[in-house]
């Protein structure tokens, strides 16, 4: 994971942010500490949001302009029963020396039907299934998330529809935007090939790292992520 100060500004092409971005998740051992390491790079606090019940994590989210986010995601020390699914998730946080990008998200619109076109173009996926979580004002958000089943290792996305539930970016602090996400690959050209299967758009680029890529800009500097 690499982090910086701000630099000279750099011109990231339309394309090198996905146009149906809806969060990006950025993954850390304590909430407390993956909240001031983005204030420190960027110069916005993030916002608790709530946590997951049964999974074992919390949250807080920054706005990065138009309808994306950034969820900082930790584990809930409070939490102790945890579903048999959560158990490893969360033990790989905890795991974790630095914040670093774990994965991302789209908001393909109805998920219902969302899935059934790619099952018909023979792509296994699981899901929608449904989530939710109380925000601190009271207010119960709810969504369905799906998944690939192949998600190349990490690199492509899951697919969220926020079931009516107000946006998380409406609520969540401004200030920052996201400036690319791209996914840097040893074999671009199979990657978006299966990119372009998905129907979806992420820039992919020749690297010697297969990894997720990110920067961030705010009022006091910029924060570039890896996974």
């Amino acid at each position: 994971m690499s982090a910086m100060a701000v630099g000279p500004a750099l011109v990231i092409a339309a394309e090198e942010v996905p146009s149906l971005l809806d969060h990006v998740i950025l993954g850390c051992s304590d909430l407390d500490s993956g909240i001031a390491f983005v204030e420190r790079y960027t110069g916005v606090r993030a916002a608790f949001g709530g946590v997951h019940p049964g999974g074992g994590t919390r949250n807080a989210l920054l706005a990065l302009g138009g309808r994306r986010y950034l969820e900082i995601l930790a584990p809930d020390p409070n939490q102790t029963n945890l579903r048999s699914s959560a158990v490893r998730d969360v033990a790989g946080l905890k795991a974790l020396r630095n914040p670093r990008l774990l994965g991302w998200a789209i908001h393909p619109g109805n998920i219902e039907a969302f899935t059934v076109e790619l099952r018909q173009r023979g792509i296994a996926v699981e899901g929608p299934v449904s989530g939710s979580r109380r925000r601190p004002d009271g207010t119960l958000l709810t969504w369905k998330t799906a998944h690939l089943v192949d998600d190349a290792h990490g690199m492509l996305p899951f697919f969220i529809d926020w079931d009516g539930s107000p946006h998380p970016s409406v609520s969540a602090p401004k200030g920052c935007n996201l400036e690319w996400f791209v996914i840097n690959s040893p074999n671009p050209e199979t990657l978006r090939k299966t990119i372009q299967h998905v129907g979806i758009d992420v820039s992919v680029n020749r690297a010697a790292t297969l990894e997720l890529s990110t920067a961030i800009v705010g009022p006091g500097g910029r924060l570039e992520a890896t996974s």
